[in-house]
């Protein structure tokens, strides 16, 4: 077995490779002056198992390219299988027409990974579950509720009594209560929201009584921040103690920071590392972190190995 690492996020591929005890294998990496991406592969890797680990986050089209030619390299270099590890698949959110001439881009981008040469892809929480159905390939969608469920419970020092989940729209229901039930089936409310453009939305209404709780808002996406802060403040105008947001994948797009630190209504903000923060994000205070690294690394071995990942799905 060998890891390949791209640059979208070094620690988070150094961190999977210490707890595997495997080291990374010698690559050169790099962009010529016309943006063009160059990949030599310094060990060899014929017949050998290559895991590819590497987020297609901003610059999401170049961490992209950069993973394709990664790719591509290896299956000329005769590795035996190539596994693409994308903590954070970028174009997710791109699933479906969203309206006249638009583009599915969700599954062009899964089409250029199979077309490349990888024979398998492992990831964390994808924002819409049919994207597995994208891929002509073996898919794991891993999930980080159980990572943000200790989390929780360490914030909390274990008096989780009086939690409420909230799911921040009604398409994430199925995600909160994954969550709500790994916190001992803690009650759920839905925020029902409006969004007329892409990243902007208008909460409509809290569906649930959120009266004197303290509310989790539960999501694998945050970008501008804006759902979640208008979420919050409705949360609170509505009664709650406090709210805080759990969020797998922490985007979080130039001026989301500042958002989020403003936000008087929010607590804090837990993302993982599957996108590498920028240093405006490490500065905000109220934003935290938890590392998937663990759970990546698992699912890399047992994959490996020829075992069953599907424990790491409950």
């Amino acid at each position: 077995m060998k890891l390949i690492a791209g640059n979208s996020n070094p620690k988070l591929s150094q961190a999977i490779g210490r707890i595997i005890a495997t080291q990374l294998t010698a690559a050169d990496i790099r962009t010529f002056k016309d943006g063009e991406v160059f990949v030599e592969i310094r060990d060899n890797v014929r017949g050998e198992d290559v895991f590819v680990i590497q987020s297609t986050s901003t610059p999401a089209n170049d961490n992209l390219m950069e993973l394709l030619i990664i790719i591509d390299a290896l299956s000329r270099a005769s590795a035996s299988r190539i596994t693409a590890v994308i903590p954070y698949f970028g174009y997710a959110r791109q699933d479906r027409k969203a309206g006249p001439r638009t583009p599915i881009s969700a599954k062009l981008v899964a089409n250029l990974i199979t077309v490349a040469g990888a024979d398998r892809v492992l990831t964390i929480d994808l924002h819409a579950g049919q994207i597995q159905g994208f891929f002509d390939i073996p898919t794991d969608n891993l999930f980080a509720v159980n990572v943000f469920a200790r989390r929780v419970r360490e914030l909390h020092r274990g008096d989780i009594s009086n939690i409420m989940l909230v799911s921040p729209d009604v398409g994430g229901v199925v995600r909160a209560r994954s969550l709500a039930k790994k916190l001992d089936d803690r009650p759920l409310a839905i925020v029902d929201k409006r969004r007329e453009q892409a990243g902007v939305s208008e909460v409509m209404n809290i569906i649930g009584d959120v009266r004197g709780r303290d509310c989790i808002l539960f999501d694998d996406i945050v970008d501008s921040g804006g759902t979640l802060v208008n979420a919050a403040d409705a949360l609170m105008k509505q009664g709650a103690r406090s709210v805080e947001a759990y969020v797998t994948h922490g985007v979080l797009s130039p001026g989301a920071p500042e958002r989020i630190a403003a936000a008087q209504s929010l607590t804090r903000l837990v993302v993982t590392d599957s996108i590498a923060a920028r240093p405006d994000v490490l500065a905000c205070k109220k934003v935290e972190f938890v590392t998937c690294a663990d759970l990546l690394a698992e699912a890399i071995r047992r994959i490996a190995n020829e075992e069953s990942v599907s424990s790491l799905f409950d």
